[in-house]
């Protein structure tokens, strides 16, 4: 009803604008003659949902005919299509479509500002989406990382998964949304946005469900799909495994020890943990003032010092075997100076700066023309390794060759993030070894090094440098601790060194961090 409001408005303006006087008298004006089509969904490109409709009106002063034309078998019109200034059309199949108007004006008629002739021909793009559509499939994933089984996608199938083994969930989707979330009971993750492929881990036992919710707001759509008691997680022989280690907090004080599997709270010893910080050649051994599993997450040990660690400090955790089981009564065993890693509030995650390379392409990450060897890689976004989501940056850097590249939007202006002047930064990526290629010896070996703009350091070091003893075919954490010279937006480039080296070196990057460091005085 409003479109048919406006569209009178409009024809009521140019009648009251260009109606001569009757009086001989009076000035006579001359209509002019001026290309004016408005679309009822003309601010959002004219995208609506299959089965609903477009108001198209053509209220260009000057016009002695008109014939619009729509897809034949695609759509139901209503109002004439040889006369009238206002149609409305039905669209009843998806897809891409034209529509056309074709006009005879009095005289040459403005388009714009610019004279184009008496006859027009103008063609309105509409597209049509179906509506949204989700499909679900999820696969076992087996001890050596092959795919295994499909699930029973059902409610209540109760599939039985060991505790510490994953399942890779993906989905495909018809009518295009924007957006959508997974939503997964007792797995990690927990909830993921926007990811069509996940591996999920299942480290506590018990029963759990799955949801996934995808829609757009305009034209609105959504779907869901949910399945109650999907997995079942049962008692594991497996080996048990260190996963991750963490601070709990933004203090120092607290850590993580994340498990494979829930552990037995009765069987936790805490003299058997040993916490080591190593800085500057100076080695530190916290003393632990306590231990205890996480109420919610019943494989998290939580270690809590009597002092604190710090971003600079090489901080890593040894357990020695003693009672500690886990709730299937299985026993942990060694675990020899695994690295524990800061966690907080990534000043990359800022929503333009694409630190997982989950929202960017290969075109967003742009050479910075250093020239010859810097030029010599190539560099993609991959989806087959990432540390966390989808994807993650590939890189082959040839023989003897770098690389040098920074990331862009699409009109090639560079991604920022905001930083401190002064303020101490640990800035962190995970990375990924294919090959190392050939690490000679006698010669700085490859690296990869983070510069940045404006008045960066230029005496950073590797980040990480790739030794002969560097691993090869599993995510590792690198950092180092930055300090800027300039407060505001400030862009980042990723050099790689490979000058030395007779063979290309291949590795995949992820989760580039930037976190506010405390350091040790």
């Amino acid at each position: 009803m409003n479109t048919y409001k406006n569209i009178v408005k409009y024809l009521c303006i140019a009648a009251l604008t260009f109606t001569a006087c009757s009086d001989d008298n009076d000035l006579q004006l001359v209509e002019p003659s001026h290309r004016v089509i408005y679309t009822s969904q003309m601010d959002f490109e004219n995208q609506i949902e299959v089965g609903n409709y477009i108001t198209f009106g053509d209220v260009s002063p000057g016009v002695t005919a008109r014939t619009w034309s729509f897809p034949e078998n695609v759509t139901s019109v209503e109002g004439n299509q040889s006369s009238d200034g206002v149609v409305k059309a039905y669209f009843n199949t998806p897809g891409d479509y034209d529509v056309k108007l074709h006009q005879v004006f009095k005289g040459d008629a403005y388009v714009d500002d610019q004279l184009r002739g008496k006859e027009l021909d103008t063609t309105i793009a509409v597209r049509v989406l179906g509506p949204v559509k989700l499909s679900v499939s999820a696969q076992y994933i087996n001890p050596d990382g092959t795919l295994g089984a499909d699930l029973n996608l059902a409610d209540n199938a109760q599939n039985e998964l060991q505790a510490g083994r994953s399942i890779r969930y993906s989905y495909a989707v018809a009518g295009e949304p924007a957006n959508s979330t997974w939503t997964f009971e007792g797995g990690k993750p927990g909830t993921i946005d926007n990811t069509e492929i996940v591996d999920v881990k299942y480290s506590r036992m018990g029963t759990y469900g799955v949801e996934l919710l995808a829609g757009r707001d305009r034209p609105f759509g959504e779907d869901m799909i949910a399945f109650e008691n999907l997995v079942t997680v049962i008692a594991s022989t497996d080996p048990v495994t260190l996963d991750a280690a963490y601070n709990r907090d933004s203090s120092g004080g607290v850590l993580n020890v994340e498990f494979s599997r829930e552990i037995d709270a009765a069987t936790l010893n805490a003299s058997a943990f040993t916490v080591t910080a190593t800085n500057g050649g100076t080695v530190y051994t916290s003393t632990i003032a306590s231990a205890s599993v996480d109420s919610n997450e019943g494989n998290i040990v939580i270690l809590e010092l009597a002092g604190v660690v710090y971003n600079d400090d090489l901080v890593t955790i040894t357990y020695t075997p003693g009672t500690l089981k886990t709730l299937d009564q299985v026993a942990v065993g060694q675990i020899t100076d695994a690295p524990m890693v800061f966690v907080g509030d990534n000043f990359f995650d800022n929503g333009t700066y694409d630190f997982g390379f989950e929202n960017s392409m290969d075109s967003n990450w742009a050479y910075q023309w250093w020239g010859a060897p810097w030029d010599d890689y190539t560099f993609s976004v991959s989806s087959t390794q990432a540390y966390e989501g989808d994807y993650s940056g590939y890189v082959v850097v040839n023989p003897g060759g770098g690389m040098i590249v920074g990331q862009v939007d699409d009109a090639g202006n560079a991604a920022t993030f905001q930083v401190v002047a002064g303020q101490s930064y640990e800035l962190g990526v995970w990375i990924y070894v294919e090959s190392l290629g050939q690490i000679l010896p006698g010669v700085n070996p490859p690296d990869v090094r983070f510069f940045w703009a404006p008045a960066t350091n230029w005496g950073v070091s590797g980040n990480p440098t790739f030794d002969t003893a560097y691993p090869v075919g599993e995510w590792v954490y690198s950092s180092q601790i930055v300090t800027f010279a300039e407060s505001g937006p400030t862009t980042i480039s990723i050099r790689a060194d490979n000058q030395n080296n007779p063979e290309a070196l291949k590795f995949y990057m992820d989760n580039l961090t930037l976190l506010e460091a405390n350091l040790r005085p």
